[in-house]
């Protein structure tokens, strides 16, 4: 713990001192330096890095396993948490698990697209009917299989949290239905699904880092984006994107990932005391999201934000034709298997 402490010190002291793009990729060297599971008088530390703002449901689930496997393991295990992006993007902890050098990590299961090609099924519109559905495919054998396949890239799936639904918010006009997106550039997620999801619906798809969408978004690259209540609040994204459409095209898990490597270096004692701290994080935070969800809506309602209720059938009319496109695809069994839930 003591090299951990003394690498985030420095970092913040490189923060203050050098440029942005300078500060990141030392800030990565270093990273790489850290053993993500150290050892500290027969404690074992497991570092887990994510994007989050703290305040983020999310964050408060991986706070309580962090408590859970401290409880299970009469605590010779840890967790350190470092939260809103300290230790890079999601992509670049995903490469970080991979060889080993972080222990877990927090993404949102649209850019693991470009690691297991399956996971576009979560970025195809429409296709999880509302939360309960979504919620019975991630506990079915596709949602399962889904987590395991991770394991063909040196990545362990360790279980799914609740992200809601996702839905646009733009910055100079609301979107009432799909033709109010014609000519908007919206942010996506970095998942080729995603992007032609948007495209499908009329819009202009473009790839941003989630660290950079707020500057993004005031300087006009994007015209808007799309996110789940919590996440467009803790960002402060209502501030300049003050038109919120509830279209609800899709709902994108959040998937904790555990190292392969890590997790292979763990006695099957400790693998069983991480995987039910996890559970019972999952457990903890589908207890919160939907009040958090609630409550972002009535937050950035209050600081001036316009929230649409748009007609989801124009938007699900939209896409017809995109789920057609699926049909001689790797996932169209998977996709009938769902539509049929």
């Amino acid at each position: 713990m003591k090299i951990i402490t003394l690498v985030k010190t420095f970092v913040k002291i490189l923060s203050n001192s050098l440029s942005k793009n300078i500060t990141k990729s030392v800030t990565m060297l270093l990273t790489l330096l850290l053993f993500s599971c150290t050892s500290d008088s027969n404690k074992v530390t497991l570092t887990l890095g994510h994007t989050l703002d703290t305040r983020h449901v999310v964050h408060l689930a991986m706070e309580h396993m962090a408590k859970r496997l401290t409880h299970y393991s009469n605590g010779s295990m840890e967790i350190a948490i470092y939260p809103g992006g300290q230790l890079g993007s999601e992509r670049e902890m995903i490469e970080l698990l991979q060889i080993g050098s972080l222990a877990m990590t927090k993404v949102s299961a649209s850019p693991l697209e470009g690691f297991v090609p399956e996971m576009q099924i979560f970025s195809i519109p429409y296709l999880m009917r509302d939360r309960e559905h979504f919620w019975r495919v991630l506990n079915s054998d596709v949602g399962q299989g889904l987590l395991a396949k991770v394991e063909t890239v040196r990545l362990k799936g360790m279980g799914y949290y609740d992200a809601g639904s996702r839905s646009f918010y733009t910055t100079n006009a609301p979107i009432n239905t799909p033709d109010d997106l014609i000519g908007q550039k919206i942010r996506v997620l970095n998942s080729p699904t995603a992007v032609a999801t948007v495209q499908a619906l009329g819009g202009a798809a473009t790839p941003i880092a989630w660290g950079e969408l707020y500057a993004a978004l005031q300087q006009g690259v994007v015209d808007g984006a799309e996110n789940n209540p919590p996440s467009y609040y803790l960002s402060r994204h209502y501030e300049i994107a003050k038109y919120y459409s509830l279209d609800e095209h899709t709902f994108v898990p959040d998937i904790i990932l555990a190292s392969l490597p890590v997790w292979n270096s763990l006695t099957a004692e400790q693998q069983g005391w991480l995987s039910a701290a996890m559970a019972d994080s999952i457990t903890y935070q589908k207890s919160l999201w939907q009040a958090a969800s609630d409550d972002a809506l009535a937050k950035v309602k209050a600081a001036g934000t316009e929230i649409i209720y748009p007609d989801k059938k124009a938007f699900q009319a939209k896409v017809v034709d995109f789920h057609a496109s699926f049909a001689n695809s790797p996932v169209a069994k998977q996709i009938t298997t769902i539509k049929n839930m």
